[in-house]
């Protein structure tokens, strides 16, 4: 079970500067998870860590600063960067975005060792191509290997899709080598598999890992599961891809896909499925290396930042457009009750007498519904009772 937040922001403090407790053989991988605003990089990175730490919501730019999770298995500990969503200059200033979040994600990319490039398959208009910004920190950082990741596969009813999505985002080519989807699909538009995993390639090399979507066994692949991973690419017939050259904003203009990936995921997130897999392969992927934090540590922010985060997370859910993106909230109280619980107050501080009104509800109905909704959150996160109370005022 993963371990709790500390409480207290000096508990937390310590810990994180509390020397990790090295086993005897430690492998560490850092991960950087980009893709565009609402891709479903925050679920997934809570998902990962079996603890809801990261906020999350329907609108963009939920998760405004970079954030650290830890996951320590075993001998192993994966370090996930949960990064803003990849924006530009003219989307951060209409969000009232700050400088931090055109450069954190970019600034992730320098510490990571492997990158998931998280897409959403059940955006039509998106789905078959790389956003420019994402091409444009892959092609800055050739050199960190890369993983495809598409997210929200349960959504997509026509899963025959799926083919032409990783054709169009790989470019054709996976780990060097390339892909044909086979002619022979017999699958009509109202067909829906099972599982989208089973998408496999024919020349395989052996040592695989048997959840990743291509270390599938042929035997154990669906009928005509679409993809032939059949001549090899760049490898003088081993099969290696050379490696990415820096591509300049001229050559990105026009590509739609990044051909260097080294391998695909197919998950749903929200619900979990097939995290797992996703979660034993980059368990596999660590390299030996010292431990950066203790094994009881679960995430760098402070308890404050995540209750900030995750009442946040609700007033974005629940408040129409614009309103939530101009409310300040204010810590009043942060406490121990007489039985143990945790008290939290915070005032919620809006420009118009109007958003007040939104935000309080008829009846008290939506400051209540946020409260208690957070509250949940906040005792998933630190495993003990949570007291939150919340007031509107306009500043």
């Amino acid at each position: 079970h993963p371990p709790p937040v500390a409480t207290d922001k000096e508990e937390q403090k310590r810990l994180l500067e509390n020397r990790p407790d090295q086993p005897q053989n430690p492998k560490v991988l850092r991960i950087a998870i980009i893709g565009a605003p609402n891709a479903g990089k925050s679920t997934l990175s809570n998902q990962l860590l079996g603890r809801k730490v990261f906020p999350v919501s329907k609108k963009v730019h939920t998760t405004r600063c970079k954030a650290w999770g830890v996951i320590t298995h075993e001998d192993t500990q994966l370090i996930i960067l949960d990064t803003p969503g990849l924006t530009n200059p003219l989307k951060a200033k209409r969000h009232n975005l700050d400088e931090a979040m055109l450069t954190d994600p970019w600034d992730s990319m320098k510490h990571a060792d492997l990158v998931l490039v998280l897409v959403d398959v059940s955006d039509h208009w998106t789905r078959n191509s790389l956003s420019k910004e994402v091409l444009k920190c892959l092609s800055q950082f050739p050199h960190i290997p890369s993983v495809l990741v598409l997210n929200k596969v349960d959504i997509l009813k026509k899963k025959f899709l799926l083919l032409e999505i990783v054709t169009d985002l790989t470019e054709g080519i996976v780990n060097g080598k390339k892909l044909e989807v086979k002619s022979a699909l017999k699958q009509d538009s109202g067909s829906s598999a099972k599982s989208p995993l089973h998408i496999t390639q024919a020349s395989l090399p052996e040592s695989k890992v048997p959840g990743s979507p291509f270390g599938q066994e042929k035997n154990q692949t669906q009928e005509g599961s679409g993809l032939d991973k059949s001549s090899d690419v760049g490898g003088a017939g081993t099969g290696e891809a050379q490696g990415p050259n820096h591509h300049g904003p001229e050559v990105l203009k026009d590509t739609k896909g990044w051909p260097h990936f080294q391998d695909i995921f197919m998950l749903a997130a929200l619900h979990g499925e097939e995290v797992d897999t996703l979660k034993r392969y980059l368990l596999m992927q660590a390299k030996p290396g010292p431990w950066e934090f203790h094994s009881d540590v679960l995430t760098n922010q402070s308890p404050q930042e995540i209750c900030d985060n995750i009442i946040r997370e609700k007033v974005l859910e629940y408040l129409p457009l614009e309103v939530p993106y101009g409310v300040t909230q204010v810590t009043e109280a942060w406490e121990e009750g007489e039985c143990g619980e945790l008290l939290i107050m915070q005032s919620l501080l809006v420009p118009r007498e109007s958003h007040k009104r939104m935000l309080i509800g008829r009846g008290g109905k939506v400051i209540s519904r946020i409260a208690r909704e957070a509250g949940q959150d906040l005792m998933n996160a630190f495993l003990c009772d949570v007291c939150l109370k919340l007031k509107v005022e306009v500043k």
